[in-house]
């Protein structure tokens, strides 16, 4: 009776045996791994997006708002009082220099001309009549057939209708100025903006009437201002060494225009002149920079966005935007050390350069900075650094060491 007992416990505790160890192989654990599956029950090291800190040769690039300006600008005015005959140019057209662009009435020029070069005939005659005069009497004084008295009057006769043939031709030179003043021409090349006046209104009347006004918009001039903050703190370092001024050649220094959408203009222009000046009122410094515009699109008075590039680093660090947390205490970044552990390091940080930061000082070359992977940290916990790399434009970035969907599928249906 007590074997038959014995086999019978035993046939109870059998089954419960094999039917934990089936569960164990299921799951595919063994008693001695953890929840995790690492050994001894620990949890795998995050993996987390770095680049390596590497030197390169960057220029340090300037943004700022200016404004467009007209390269030339030129009023045109009514120098010769009278009626306006005629309008003879299309509004928002471009001129040439030279180029008639108002008639004004001419006939009293014309009258005034014509009376001038009258006057100027009769001084002539009598040039004439005194010159043959004063060489007849010349003999007669020599043989004292006539006082010398009268000789010095005809010669003096002479004289003095010389002076009138020359004021005549001063008289007809000034009739001739005014009745070209009476066709309005352009003082310079340009685009023509609307008229100012019509046909039949009355011009130069004790004042000169302004009649339109021509600007050159090829090229065209940027106007802009930058802080002596900026400039000082660009200078010192410059002296210092940490950047060198950036070659401007006989051209004067490259600049980019970005336009009120944001969008490059496409064409390069070159930077004149900064002013010698600071405006009190504002502590700014002028800069000058012109700009090609020979398809027209820029116009005066338009708002854009200057960049242009004052200094250059020959060896410096850029880190990626998102790697650098800015807050009032100062700039830190996230530095992966040989032992894999995330350290936080403060930086100094310059300009942005395409999307990056310029770090000035606080990180040396090769070290690993942590870019990618933030929310996966887990207090002093070592991590496992992996190469960073940017998402695609349009593409979400996704966390550093993630796996994606389409592989983890599979996984998580052999697990079950």
């Amino acid at each position: 009776m007590s074997a038959l007992k014995n086999v019978t416990a035993l046939s109870a505790v059998v089954p419960a045996v094999v039917l934990a160890v089936s569960l164990l192989a299921a799951c595919g654990k063994t008693p001695e791994q953890g929840a995790g599956g690492a050994p001894g029950g620990g949890m795998p090291p995050a993996e987390v997006g770095v680049i390596t800190v590497a030197p390169q040769a960057i220029g340090l690039a300037t943004e700022l708002p200016g404004r467009l300006e007209a390269s030339r600008v030129a009023q045109v005015r009514a120098r010769a009082a009278g009626i306006v005959l005629k309008r003879v140019f299309a509004e928002g057209s471009d001129v040439k220099a030279g180029q008639l662009l108002f008639s004004i009435d001419s006939a009293p020029y014309r009258a005034t001309a014509a009376s001038a070069q009258a006057n100027l005939a009769r001084a002539q005659a009598t040039l004439e009549q005194t010159k043959a005069l004063a060489e007849r009497y010349k003999p007669l004084v020599e043989a004292n057939a006539i006082s010398k008295q009268e000789y010095v009057n005809a010669v003096a006769a002479q004289k003095t209708a010389e002076a009138d043939v020359a004021a005549g031709r001063a008289t007809i030179q000034t009739a001739q100025i005014n009745l070209g003043y009476a066709s309005v021409t352009a003082p310079i090349s340009g685009r023509i903006g609307r008229a100012l006046v019509t046909e039949g209104a009355l011009v130069g009347q004790g004042d000169v009437t302004p009649l339109a006004t021509i600007q050159q918009i090829n090229p065209m001039y940027v106007n802009f201002t930058q802080s002596t903050t900026d400039v000082l703190r660009l200078r010192k370092a410059i002296a210092s060494g940490q950047f060198k001024r950036a070659n401007s050649g006989g051209d004067g220094a490259s600049v980019r225009i970005l336009l009120e959408d944001g969008s490059d203009y496409g064409q390069a222009g070159k930077l004149l002149f900064s002013d010698l000046t600071v405006d009190s009122t504002t502590g700014q410094i002028t800069l000058r920079a012109e700009v090609p515009n020979a398809a027209g699109l820029l116009l005066p008075g338009m708002y854009v966005r200057v960049r242009f590039e004052q200094a250059q680093a020959e060896a410096g660090i850029v880190v990626p935007q998102q790697a650098v947390t800015r807050n009032a205490s100062g700039d830190t970044v996230m530095v992966v050390g040989d032992d894999g552990k995330i350290a936080p390091r403060p930086v100094k940080v310059g300009t942005a350069v395409n999307g990056q930061w310029v770090v000035l000082d606080g990180l040396k070359a090769g070290e690993q900075v942590m870019v990618d992977g933030f929310q996966k940290l887990r207090g002093n916990a070592p991590v496992k650094p992996v190469a960073w790399k940017p998402a695609a434009p349009g593409v979400a970035a996704a966390p550093a060491g993630a796996a994606p969907a389409a592989a983890s599928a599979p996984a998580s249906a052999a697990s079950k």
